[in-house]
């Protein structure tokens, strides 16, 4: 286990952490969170020897194997390839052994049996897998690593830290370079992974699919928490929510949520998908008193006027240099609308909210621009765009001349910037700082219409919830590019996928998206090959096959019907808790213990009815495996 003792840590005159301590146990897949410059990166290279601590003691096993990802970039000429398989150091020494013809007999016979138990010959095909999962294609394994731009040769570094046999495995942010496809397959590897798990990820849907347990850094103290990131957040709701000071402020992030799921249940169209996203949406009011501390709180701010539509489009082509990127492009965004853009890197994505911005100009079509449109873009490339020698007030009066300063100070506040940070030289921010200034420049003109592609990048949790909540609060329009799958599922209500060339609405789920790009064999479309020219005996036997698959059905189906009449009642409880947990009274000093009472039975009911919703799902999946079997030829 790795055992943290009355652990001290400094970073010059800022105090990290402060005598605390935690064991961490085999096995587990842990995530690091807290605000960033919290100390999560410190404590990483503190676990690499790359630092000492202040005080205290920070141990793991002395046979422990440590691998970790890289945050420098590499100029290697290696091809990709070879620059993975370099990270089996062990596999490079004893390759170079047995391809080494000085060698005796006696010493080539170990290197061959130690080559088999490592499983050497295996590796290049690893190797192919590793890249492949994280979107390259066969054509680049060849290509040199200095040939990749920073963010793929990040994605290098992840498949060089995964090659590397290990006990511990240590991945700083590892999805930040990641589109969904890659970050979904990234998931499953580590879930099938033996060893420990550290990670730092600003992720919450990836943190809930990959960790078991979350160390939160919290006033210079590690708290270690059981289960994933929704458990942590309401662990610390729950605990939060019983101090009478925290009330008034829940109340109205409450109020801002239940704003928006007005809003989404009256225009969404699709039965299905609505039930899904208000479900998620209204899970919301149980985490907010979780982040009633959190440094950030800002809205966007509204224009005064809009046009309808904002934007028209019909038969566009958009591209580089009169080559088309995407083609007959047909599509209107009006105000209101909440759209997410889905797809692989390099599909698109970037330069349809390239034109849409306004950055790049039409090859041909028409195109429609409402008058009052006002359009508010943010990139990635905007954060180096950013004077150095600004500080984000000098940055603003520079934007807004005429404005109050202590205006400027008070919003510039809600994105963090406070006290000295407000006057701070900007070479010296951080990503996630550059980030949120570029997002409150954003803010700042008012737009109608928001274009965001990738915005939580280098964002830590604390400032992507203060984002999720600010675009709830929008009135205008949305279009977004993210991998961060939580802020899809909360901020939009529709989707269009951009893919071959083209842009096309997709009406369903965004689960339904991810089980069709995962690459995940059971959503092949396989070809069903028949044959009119069946024997008697191959006949016999599919009646015979059929009628054993039937017998299966009739008490899944009734298991289905169990279970719903159970989740039926179980949500009919939670409701009238819920009315119950409204009454402000409950909160109240000599109410405290009803309180507790009510809370730890509504925690009773949300587990119950959780585990029923997987049961109902498992349940019908094995009801629609058999049901497509009766359909299958087994030949």
């Amino acid at each position: 286990m790795i055992h943290i003792k009355d652990l001290s840590m400094y970073q010059g005159a800022t105090r990290l952490l402060d005598h605390t301590s935690v064991q961490l146990h085999d096995g587990w897949k842990i995530a690091l969170i807290g605000a960033n410059g919290c100390g999560k990166s410190s404590f990483f290279s503190l676990l690499l020897n790359g630092l000492t601590a202040d005080s205290g003691e920070c141990s793991i096993p002395s046979v422990w194997r440590v691998a970790h990802m890289a945050q420098e970039i590499s100029d290697s000429h290696r091809s990709a390839l070879d620059y993975v398989l370099d990270g089996h150091t062990e596999y490079r020494r004893l390759e170079a052994v047995i391809h080494d013809d000085t060698q005796n007999p006696q010493t080539l016979s170990k290197a061959l049996a130690a080559f088999d138990d490592i499983r050497g010959y295996e590796c290049p095909s690893q190797a192919e897998r590793l890249l492949s999962g994280l979107g390259f294609q066969p054509h680049q394994f060849s290509n040199p690593v200095n040939s990749f731009s920073g963010g793929w040769r990040i994605r290098l570094n992840l498949a060089r830290a995964l090659m590397v046999p290990s006990d511990l495995l240590l991945l700083d942010e590892p999805t930040n370079h990641l589109d969904m496809e890659a970050c979904i397959w990234l998931e499953k590897w580590l879930n099938a992974y033996q060893g420990t798990l550290l990670f730092v990820s600003h992720d919450k849907e990836f943190i809930n699919n990959v960790a078991d347990h979350i160390v939160s850094f919290e006033a210079q103290t590690l708290q270690l928490y059981n289960g994933n990131y929704d458990t942590y957040e309401i662990t610390k709701a729950q605990r939060l929510v019983q101090q009478q000071s925290a009330y008034e402020k829940q109340q109205q992030r409450i109020q801002e949520i239940q704003s928006f799921v007005t809003r989404f249940k009256a225009k969404a169209s699709k039965a299905r998908q609505a039930q899904s996203r208000v479900k998620e949406l209204e899970r919301m009011e149980l985490i907010a008193p979780a982040h009633i501390d959190s440094p950030f709180n800002f809205h966007f701010r509204e224009a005064d006027k809009t046009s309808d539509p904002l934007i028209r489009i019909d038969n566009l082509n958009i591209g580089y240099q009169d080559t088309p990127i995407l083609e007959n492009i047909n599509l209107m965004i009006s105000p209101g609308d909440r759209i997410g853009l889905l797809g692989v890197n390099g599909a698109g994505k970037s330069t349809l909210i390239k034109f849409l911005a306004h950055e790049l100009r039409k090859i041909s079509g028409d195109e429609y621009r409402g008058q009052n449109l006002a359009v508010g873009y943010f990139a990635q490339h905007q954060l180096e765009a950013l004077r150095a020698d600004d500080s984000p007030l000098s940055h603003f009066r520079r934007l807004a001349p005429d404005t109050h300063q202590q205006e400027l100070k008070n919003y510039l506040g809600g994105f963090g910037f406070q006290g000295d940070k407000v006057d701070a030289p900007i070479s010296n921010f951080s990503g996630g700082e550059k980030a949120r200034l570029s997002l409150a420049t954003v803010s700042w003109y008012r737009p109608n219409l928001l274009l965001l592609d990738e915005p939580t990048n280098h964002l830590d949790l604390e400032m992507r919830h203060a984002l999720t909540m600010a675009l709830q609060s929008f009135q205008g329009a949305v279009v977004l590019i993210s991998h961060d799958r939580y802020l899809l599922r909360n901020t939009v209500d529709q989707f269009w996928v951009v893919a071959n060339g083209c842009v096309t609405s997709f009406d369903n789920e965004l689960e339904d998206y991810y089980r069709n790009h995962s690459g995940n064999p059971k959503n092949e479309v396989v070809a069903e090959i028949r044959t009119e020219n069946k024997s008697a005996a191959d006949a016999q036997a599919r009646k015979r096959r059929e009628a054993a698959i039937r017998q299966q059905l009739s008490p899944i189906k009734k298991q289905i019907e169990k279970t719903e009449q159970q989740l039926n009642q179980y949500q009919q409880q939670n409701s009238e808790l819920e009315q119950q947990l409204s009454d402000s009274k409950l909160y109240r000093d000599d109410q405290k213990a009803t309180l507790i009472e009510l809370l730890d039975q509504k925690k009773f009911l949300d587990n119950e009815i959780e585990t029923l919703e997987q049961t109902w799902l498992s349940l019908h999946d094995e009801l629609e495996t058999l049901q497509q079997d009766l359909t299958k030829d087994p030949t």
